[in-house]
């Protein structure tokens, strides 16, 4: 046994060097890295050479990793399929609780353990800790339906098992009565309220008054997540569970694709996630198991236990939904770790005096074994799921996008930004970024100064979401020209740009440039005017004129459309003028991810005008499938549409113009020539 390391700075030096080193050992082994982590505490550990003390400096970073796993999955979890699959999650979290606490209860009890001490074993042995959901979202299988049931049951498996250690406890100290429950329920009814309407509408004023301050909203985030975990505390639950909670309750502010998302992950996975995970190795006492040969048989059997109860409802799970056996492993995978609710009521039990050491170094064991069982079966079976997924038949709703956006305003950047990177979705393509200096015969070397310096930003951005970047600069004495160029040279399929709200003649739809990059382009085109952060929306409400359904890109915006609304947590009103709704509704349940979607049909144009567009909400964001002249699906009124929403109540709005194969300009070629009147203009943002 060596002597603990008491210096802070070697500490933290030695903890650095292992989640360095651990993981790569692990991967030449072909092993998840988490189970290298867990292996090194145990051997660093107190119990172990005792390099390292489990000291309250390991576990408080240990604690906050804890949350910060629970948070994370709080924060990813598809709300809208938690929604449509939340029968599915109820009926697995009653599974994956009830099967092994009746069973452990069943069988320690007749092994020789009191009845208290048995229902609060067979308790922690119906939780689970989501300490594999890191792989699973790292693999990109974190939208899919067995891990949104997986990680929807565990909130409810963790609040059993702490709801039951709650009543052992108040059982064995005599508080069992009826002001106890009465209490227990107020307070845990007005904690769950307090979350999901106080933190909403505290983030909402946040990220508008905010939006561009990146430390800020990170120390934001964490503030709500600390003070929710606390505050579960005050009303007798879990940290954990308010650390989940609070996910929730952000979950539609922060998409996926964000530059915030991107720092809650790193800083997560790189320090707090390994110290947890380190400290969950330290608690290992080797010792014990070859001092009480008796110790073996109560860690066998718990391990067994846990193991046959949560195989036994994910099997039970999959074969009522007709599960692929990957998806029923991984369910498994992700649910059979044993953690944080299983400490807990550990050492609950331990003070109470229900378990004696053994019992107590068991479940350490079993905790090991299940941390190492989990990760492993995650990552083998959510790889095979993604690759099953990946190979699925080629759909032009699933194809990549390669992404565009014209930058000329510094101050609608990132907002564009936010956009473009919604539209890109997961594609593995770079998002280009453009800026158009126009030369001209004072020369153009001040513009070219001016456009590095906006695509600079752009890149700096970009960087804190990981999204590539591959800038583009061109000198053109016509703006239009320029971005045509750039559009047909890097063969772009969609373009992202900004409108300033204002018009040179009344007769344009939105200036100069916008107008002519329309007519001069077949590709996806969406033209944003956005008043207020995108992550700040409510409702994403769409017009659609009629036959739209008939045009070549109909899928594509719908497509654009979900995925909004699917990363910030809006819902969706569709309004379909003077057509049939039917192919639209059809249109909108065929194409992913799932989002809230409810369909209108209007009569006339006038009763938009009249009854809808002045009822609409400040954080509404309206979006027109509008379609270009000579095509189909317009109309007149899809012209005057843009300076109308520029006027009215909500500030964002988006006109999505969709692809239009073998389109020609008015002349009918697809020259470059432009008219001399659009050189002095440059209206977009």
């Amino acid at each position: 046994m060596l002597e603990p390391v008491t210096n802070p700075v070697l500490i933290f030096a030695i903890a650095m060097t292992i989640f360095l080193i651990a993981p790569l050992i692990m991967r030449k082994l072909r092993i998840p890295g988490i189970i290298g982590l867990i292996f090194a505490g145990v051997i660093v550990g107190p119990n172990g050479v005792g390099l390292l003390d489990r000291d309250p400096t390991i576990i408080l970073l240990g604690t906050v990793g804890l949350l910060y796993i629970i948070f994370i999955a709080g924060l990813e979890i598809d709300l809208e399929g938690f929604k449509k699959y939340r029968k599915r999650s109820l009926t697995f979290g009653f599974l994956s609780f009830h099967l092994p606490f009746l069973i452990g209860v069943l069988a320690t009890y007749y092994y020789g353990y009191p009845l208290a001490a048995a229902i609060l074993l067979g308790s922690l042995l119906g939780s689970h800790t989501l300490l594999a959901y890191p792989i699973a979202s790292r693999l990109g299988v974190a939208k899919n339906k067995t891990v949104t049931t997986a990680v929807g049951g565990s909130i409810m498996t963790d609040t059993l098992a702490l709801l039951v250690l709650a009543v052992v406890a108040g059982s064995t100290q005599g508080a069992l009565t009826l002001d106890f429950w009465l209490m227990l329920l107020l307070s845990m009814v007005i904690y769950v309220a307090a979350v999901f309407l106080i933190v909403p509408i505290v983030a909402k004023f946040f990220f508008r008054s905010f939006s561009s301050e990146g430390v800020l909203e990170f120390v934001f985030v964490m503030t709500v997540l600390f003070v929710s975990a606390y505050f579960a505390t005050v009303a007798g639950l879990e940290p954990i569970i308010g650390a989940f909670l609070a996910g929730l309750a952000l979950n539609r502010f922060i998409f996926e694709q964000s530059p915030l998302m991107n720092r809650i992950k790193f800083i997560g996975n790189a320090i707090f996630i390994p110290f947890f995970l380190l400290s969950v190795g330290m608690l290992m006492d080797l010792r014990i198991l070859f001092l009480e040969p008796s110790a073996w048989i109560t860690a066998t059997l718990v391990v067994i236990l846990v193991i046959v109860g949560k195989f036994g409802a994910a099997w039970l799970t999959g074969k009522i939904y007709r599960y692929s056996n990957e998806e029923m492993w991984l369910t498994f995978g992700l649910t059979i770790p044993q953690a944080a609710a299983t400490l807990a009521a550990t050492l609950v039990g331990f003070d109470l005096g229900l378990f004696d050491q053994a019992t107590v170094n068991a479940v350490i064991v079993m905790i090991l074994v299940t941390c190492m069982i989990g990760p492993y079966l995650v990552e083998k079976n959510a790889r095979k799921l993604a690759l099953k997924e990946s190979q699925m038949p080629y759909e032009p709703t699933n194809a990549p996008q390669r992404v565009m956006v014209p930058i000329a305003n510094p101050q609608t950047l990132e907002s564009l930004m936010d956009l473009a990177f919604m539209v890109r979705g997961s594609s593995s393509e770079s998002l280009y970024t453009l800026s158009v200096a126009r030369s001209s015969e004072e020369g153009s070397s001040a513009q070219v100064v001016e456009a590095e310096k906006l695509l600079g930003h752009a890149v700096q951005y970009a960087a804190g979401a990981e999204v590539p970047i591959h800038m583009l600069t061109r000198v053109d004495p016509n703006i239009t020209t320029g971005i045509v160029r750039a559009i047909e040279e890097t063969r772009i399929t969609n373009v992202v740009i900004g409108w300033n709200g204002k018009l040179s003649t009344p007769q344009k739809i939105f200036g100069g440039v916008l107008d002519q990059l329309l007519e001069r382009t077949s590709q996806m085109i969406l033209v944003s005017k956005l008043g207020h952060p995108l992550n700040t929306t409510k409702r994403i409400v769409i017009l659609i004129p009629s036959g739209f359904d008939h045009k070549v890109g109909f899928y594509e915006p719908i497509k654009v459309v979900k995925r909004m609304a699917n990363q910030i947590g809006a819902t969706i009103a569709v309004f379909v003028i003077k057509d049939q709704p039917l192919s639209y509704q059809q249109g909108f349940q065929k194409v992913k991810p799932d989002a809230q979607v409810t369909l209108t049909k209007l009569e006339t144009w006038n009763e938009w005008n009249q009854e809808y567009l002045p009822h609409l909400k400040t954080d509404d964001i309206v979006i027109v499938f509008s379609a270009r002249r000579g095509t189909i699906a317009w109309h007149p009124q899809l012209e005057r549409l843009p300076r109308v929403l520029a006027n009215a109540t909500p500030k964002s709005f988006i006109m999505m113009y969709p692809v239009e194969e073998g389109k020609v300009d008015s002349r009918g070629t697809r020259g470059l020539d432009v008219p001399k009147t659009f050189l002095s203009e440059k209206s977009y943002d």
